[in-house]
């Protein structure tokens, strides 16, 4: 009876320690493996900071700007084009009625830029007067980035030539309007070569017979082909569009989309 009790009470006075063994080894599993995570969400913050940040940070960038009384609106065709190839876009309106070239360039650019985290990154795709915009923003500049121009007055247009004494059309495209014509000392004629890979699209169906005739040599409706050229310009396309609508083309969107890729218009 006496070795029965004894037995007993070291059963129940082992009981305690047992229990305690039991707990200790659940905590040391639980600081193990709240460790292991520790460990893991620091090494995954660490390859985030490596290597998704800097991929995020130089992401391709475009910056779309719209031609003389025009709007963001003009651009959203080729925009949604550009997004669908994973490029951030910069598409916004600016007043272009409201102001001359120069002080256009600066205010109309310069967010865009912000919002592409700087020029090294950035590319630009215009319609007319946006093409002299960033000729205008880029002179003494260094850059190493893709410009692609459609239909822009680079040596000026003979409708401001004409147009510019008359009160109505003063009204209708502001000062801007006045400082495009081709005289040697108009606005695009005034300005020095920049640097970049630039890609030049040309319109030869002119949709305002209106104007052509004032135009010498195939046009389209605005701008004379011979007008479009740079001397800088890296490569140079002509196709069958006005002026107008240039920028809503299927083949011109597939031409952009190519030469920001790779730097050449395809043939």
């Amino acid at each position: 009876m006496a070795t029965t009790q004894k037995a007993y009470t070291l059963q129940i006075n082992d009981m305690p320690s047992r229990n305690i063994g039991a707990m200790n080894s659940g905590r040391i599993l639980s600081y193990w493996l709240t460790y292991v995570l520790t460990v893991r969400i620091f090494l995954a913050l660490i390859l985030w900071i490596l290597i998704v940040l800097p991929a995020r940070a130089e992401e391709p960038c475009v910056i779309l700007l719209h031609g003389l009384g025009r709007s963001a609106d003009a651009m959203s065709k080729i925009e949604n084009r550009l997004l669908e190839d994973d490029f951030k876009v910069w598409n916004k309106s600016y007043p272009s009625t409201k102001l001359g070239v120069g002080n256009l360039a600066q205010s109309a650019i310069q967010p865009g830029i912000d919002y592409c985290k700087g020029l090294s990154n950035t590319s630009f795709v215009t319609h007319s007067l946006g093409g002299i915009l960033v000729r205008t923003y880029l002179q003494d500049k260094p850059y190493s980035g893709r410009i692609v121009m459609l239909s822009p007055p680079n040596k000026g247009s003979e409708i401001p030539d004409v147009m510019q004494e008359i009160e109505l059309y003063k009204t209708m495209l502001g000062p801007a309007g006045q400082e495009l014509g081709t005289d040697a000392n108009s606005y695009p004629n005034t300005l020095k070569p920049i640097e970049g890979e630039i890609g030049i699209i040309a319109g030869d169906r002119s949709l305002d017979p209106w104007f052509s005739w004032l135009i010498p040599g195939p046009d389209d409706g605005k701008v004379s082909v011979e007008s479009t050229r740079l001397t800088e310009m890296k490569d140079f396309l002509l196709v069958n569009h006005g002026h107008t609508f240039i920028m809503r083309s299927d083949l011109v969107i597939k031409q952009i989309r190519h030469f920001l890729q790779t730097g050449m218009f395809e043939r």
